[in-house]
Protein backbone atom coordinates (compact mmCIF):
# COMPACT_ATOMS: atom_id res chain seq x y z
CA UNK A 1 0.00 0.00 0.00
CA UNK A 2 1.28 3.31 -0.79
CA UNK A 3 1.27 5.99 1.82
CA UNK A 4 0.85 9.44 0.87
CA UNK A 5 3.99 10.87 2.78
CA UNK A 6 6.18 8.65 0.27
CA UNK A 7 5.22 11.11 -2.65
CA UNK A 8 7.08 14.24 -3.23
CA UNK A 9 6.94 16.58 -0.21
CA UNK A 10 4.91 19.64 -0.79
CA UNK A 11 7.84 22.53 -1.32
CA UNK A 12 10.14 20.28 -3.42
CA UNK A 13 8.26 20.26 -6.73
CA UNK A 14 9.62 23.01 -8.90
CA UNK A 15 6.86 25.71 -10.46
CA UNK A 16 5.66 25.91 -13.86
CA UNK A 17 6.59 29.57 -15.88
CA UNK A 18 5.58 29.88 -18.96
CA UNK A 19 7.78 30.63 -21.60
CA UNK A 20 8.08 33.81 -23.76
CA UNK A 21 6.75 32.29 -26.78
CA UNK A 22 4.06 30.64 -24.70
CA UNK A 23 2.98 34.11 -23.38
CA UNK A 24 2.28 35.58 -26.87
CA UNK A 25 -0.41 32.47 -27.97
CA UNK A 26 -2.38 34.36 -25.27
CA UNK A 27 -2.36 37.98 -26.52
CA UNK A 28 -5.84 39.30 -26.31
CA UNK A 29 -5.56 43.12 -27.07
CA UNK A 30 -7.28 43.93 -23.48
CA UNK A 31 -6.57 44.22 -19.96
CA UNK A 32 -7.78 42.40 -16.72
CA UNK A 33 -11.03 43.67 -15.24
CA UNK A 34 -11.07 46.57 -18.16
CA UNK A 35 -15.30 45.88 -18.24
CA UNK A 36 -15.88 45.82 -14.35
CA UNK A 37 -19.04 47.05 -13.66
CA UNK A 38 -19.92 48.64 -10.38
CA UNK A 39 -19.84 46.32 -7.01
CA UNK A 40 -17.61 43.83 -9.33
CA UNK A 41 -13.78 42.96 -7.68
CA UNK A 42 -10.83 45.19 -8.18
CA UNK A 43 -8.42 43.73 -10.48
CA UNK A 44 -6.01 43.00 -7.24
CA UNK A 45 -8.97 41.45 -5.48
CA UNK A 46 -9.75 39.30 -8.63
CA UNK A 47 -6.27 38.53 -8.94
CA UNK A 48 -6.12 37.46 -5.10
CA UNK A 49 -9.38 35.65 -5.38
CA UNK A 50 -7.70 33.66 -8.60
CA UNK A 51 -4.99 32.95 -6.29
CA UNK A 52 -6.32 31.33 -3.34
CA UNK A 53 -9.06 29.70 -4.93
CA UNK A 54 -6.57 27.94 -7.68
CA UNK A 55 -4.22 26.95 -4.41
CA UNK A 56 -7.09 25.48 -2.88
CA UNK A 57 -8.15 23.50 -5.97
CA UNK A 58 -4.99 21.78 -6.52
CA UNK A 59 -4.43 21.32 -3.21
CA UNK A 60 -7.55 19.62 -2.63
CA UNK A 61 -6.10 17.81 -5.71
CA UNK A 62 -2.86 16.16 -4.95
CA UNK A 63 -4.87 14.95 -2.09
CA UNK A 64 -7.17 13.32 -3.81
CA UNK A 65 -4.80 11.50 -6.00
CA UNK A 66 -2.60 10.39 -2.66
CA UNK A 67 -6.16 9.13 -1.48
CA UNK A 68 -6.69 6.72 -4.20
CA UNK A 69 -2.83 5.92 -4.04
CA UNK A 70 -2.71 4.75 -0.37
CA UNK A 71 -5.77 2.47 -1.20
CA UNK A 72 -4.92 1.08 -4.59
CA UNK A 73 -1.12 0.83 -4.14
CA UNK A 74 0.77 -1.00 -6.60
CA UNK A 75 -2.44 -3.55 -7.03
CA UNK A 76 -3.77 -1.18 -9.58
CA UNK A 77 -3.75 -1.45 -12.94
CA UNK A 78 -4.21 2.09 -13.24
CA UNK A 79 -0.99 3.06 -10.75
CA UNK A 80 0.93 4.49 -13.47
CA UNK A 81 -1.96 7.20 -14.44
CA UNK A 82 -2.65 7.73 -11.04
CA UNK A 83 0.75 8.61 -10.37
CA UNK A 84 1.25 10.53 -13.48
CA UNK A 85 -1.47 12.48 -12.83
CA UNK A 86 -0.13 12.84 -8.86
CA UNK A 87 2.85 14.83 -10.33
CA UNK A 88 1.58 16.92 -12.52
CA UNK A 89 -0.85 18.24 -9.49
CA UNK A 90 2.15 18.53 -7.41
CA UNK A 91 3.69 20.94 -10.25
CA UNK A 92 0.13 22.76 -10.12
CA UNK A 93 -0.05 23.48 -6.14
CA UNK A 94 4.08 23.88 -6.35
CA UNK A 95 3.25 27.04 -9.03
CA UNK A 96 0.70 28.33 -7.28
CA UNK A 97 1.90 28.33 -3.60
CA UNK A 98 4.96 30.36 -5.33
CA UNK A 99 2.33 32.98 -6.50
CA UNK A 100 0.68 33.14 -3.60
CA UNK A 101 3.68 33.93 -1.60
CA UNK A 102 5.00 36.04 -4.42
CA UNK A 103 1.94 38.46 -4.84
CA UNK A 104 1.00 37.95 -1.37
CA UNK A 105 -2.23 36.67 -1.48
CA UNK A 106 -4.52 35.60 0.95
CA UNK A 107 -4.64 31.57 1.36
CA UNK A 108 -8.20 30.24 2.00
CA UNK A 109 -8.95 29.72 5.75
CA UNK A 110 -10.15 26.11 4.58
CA UNK A 111 -7.24 24.99 3.93
CA UNK A 112 -6.72 22.27 6.44
CA UNK A 113 -10.35 21.32 5.76
CA UNK A 114 -9.31 20.38 1.70
CA UNK A 115 -6.23 18.85 3.02
CA UNK A 116 -8.61 15.90 4.90
CA UNK A 117 -11.69 16.10 2.91
CA UNK A 118 -9.89 15.81 -0.80
CA UNK A 119 -7.79 12.81 1.03
CA UNK A 120 -11.26 11.24 2.05
CA UNK A 121 -12.80 11.49 -1.70
CA UNK A 122 -9.59 9.58 -2.93
CA UNK A 123 -9.77 6.97 -0.49
CA UNK A 124 -13.42 6.98 -0.57
CA UNK A 125 -14.03 6.82 -4.47
CA UNK A 126 -10.79 4.06 -4.84
CA UNK A 127 -12.65 1.79 -2.12
CA UNK A 128 -15.86 1.82 -4.17
CA UNK A 129 -13.01 0.08 -6.76
CA UNK A 130 -10.77 1.36 -9.51
CA UNK A 131 -13.28 2.89 -11.92
CA UNK A 132 -15.19 4.91 -9.17
CA UNK A 133 -12.01 6.75 -8.70
CA UNK A 134 -11.55 7.41 -12.47
CA UNK A 135 -15.58 8.99 -12.12
CA UNK A 136 -14.00 10.79 -8.99
CA UNK A 137 -11.36 12.23 -11.91
CA UNK A 138 -14.01 13.16 -14.49
CA UNK A 139 -16.14 15.10 -12.20
CA UNK A 140 -13.21 16.71 -10.62
CA UNK A 141 -11.63 17.81 -13.80
CA UNK A 142 -15.16 18.42 -15.44
CA UNK A 143 -15.82 20.83 -12.57
CA UNK A 144 -12.33 22.48 -13.15
CA UNK A 145 -12.48 22.77 -16.81
CA UNK A 146 -15.13 25.12 -16.42
CA UNK A 147 -13.17 27.20 -13.75
CA UNK A 148 -9.89 27.37 -15.40
CA UNK A 149 -11.75 28.75 -18.50
CA UNK A 150 -13.76 31.46 -16.90
CA UNK A 151 -10.49 32.67 -15.15
CA UNK A 152 -8.78 32.71 -18.73
CA UNK A 153 -11.64 34.17 -20.33
CA UNK A 154 -11.38 37.59 -17.41
CA UNK A 155 -7.51 37.53 -17.19
CA UNK A 156 -6.11 40.42 -20.13
CA UNK A 157 -2.39 41.03 -21.38
CA UNK A 158 -1.38 42.68 -18.06
CA UNK A 159 -1.42 38.50 -16.76
CA UNK A 160 0.13 37.19 -19.89
CA UNK A 161 2.24 34.89 -17.41
CA UNK A 162 -0.98 33.48 -14.87
CA UNK A 163 -3.19 33.37 -18.41
CA UNK A 164 -0.56 31.08 -19.74
CA UNK A 165 -0.02 29.20 -16.86
CA UNK A 166 -3.66 28.58 -16.27
CA UNK A 167 -4.20 27.60 -19.86
CA UNK A 168 -1.28 25.18 -19.69
CA UNK A 169 -2.90 23.23 -16.67
CA UNK A 170 -6.50 23.38 -17.68
CA UNK A 171 -5.48 21.41 -20.72
CA UNK A 172 -3.07 19.23 -18.23
CA UNK A 173 -6.68 18.79 -16.29
CA UNK A 174 -8.52 17.94 -19.60
CA UNK A 175 -5.96 15.27 -20.35
CA UNK A 176 -6.60 13.96 -16.89
CA UNK A 177 -10.69 13.59 -17.94
CA UNK A 178 -10.01 12.00 -21.01
CA UNK A 179 -7.84 9.53 -19.12
CA UNK A 180 -10.26 9.02 -16.57
CA UNK A 181 -12.92 8.29 -19.55
CA UNK A 182 -10.72 6.16 -21.36
CA UNK A 183 -10.15 3.78 -18.03
CA UNK A 184 -13.83 3.12 -17.39
CA UNK A 185 -14.98 5.95 -15.62
CA UNK A 186 -18.74 5.31 -17.00
CA UNK A 187 -18.52 1.56 -16.16
CA UNK A 188 -18.32 2.45 -12.07
CA UNK A 189 -21.45 2.00 -9.80
CA UNK A 190 -24.27 4.48 -10.40
CA UNK A 191 -22.12 6.82 -12.59
CA UNK A 192 -24.36 9.65 -12.92
CA UNK A 193 -25.33 10.02 -9.45
CA UNK A 194 -21.49 9.35 -8.28
CA UNK A 195 -20.37 12.11 -11.02
CA UNK A 196 -22.90 14.61 -10.69
CA UNK A 197 -22.79 14.21 -6.92
CA UNK A 198 -18.64 14.88 -6.95
CA UNK A 199 -18.97 17.60 -9.35
CA UNK A 200 -21.38 19.65 -7.71
CA UNK A 201 -19.02 19.49 -4.80
CA UNK A 202 -16.22 20.68 -6.37
CA UNK A 203 -18.18 23.49 -7.71
CA UNK A 204 -18.86 24.48 -4.22
CA UNK A 205 -15.82 24.13 -2.64
CA UNK A 206 -14.63 26.39 -5.57
CA UNK A 207 -17.34 29.32 -5.16
CA UNK A 208 -16.33 29.13 -1.38
CA UNK A 209 -12.72 29.08 -1.42
CA UNK A 210 -12.87 31.80 -3.37
CA UNK A 211 -14.72 33.73 -0.62
CA UNK A 212 -13.31 31.89 2.73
Amino acid sequence: MTSPSSHTPRGSTPPFEPSADELVLHVSGRKTAEDRLPGDPSRAALIDRFLRVDQAGEHGAVRIYQGQLAVLGRRSANVGVLRHMLAQEEVHLATFDKLVADRRARPTLLGPLWHVAGFALGAGTALLGEKAAMACTTAIEEAIDGHYKDQYDRLGDDELPLKATIDTFRREELEHRDIGYANGARQAPAFPLLNGAIKASAKLAIWVSERV
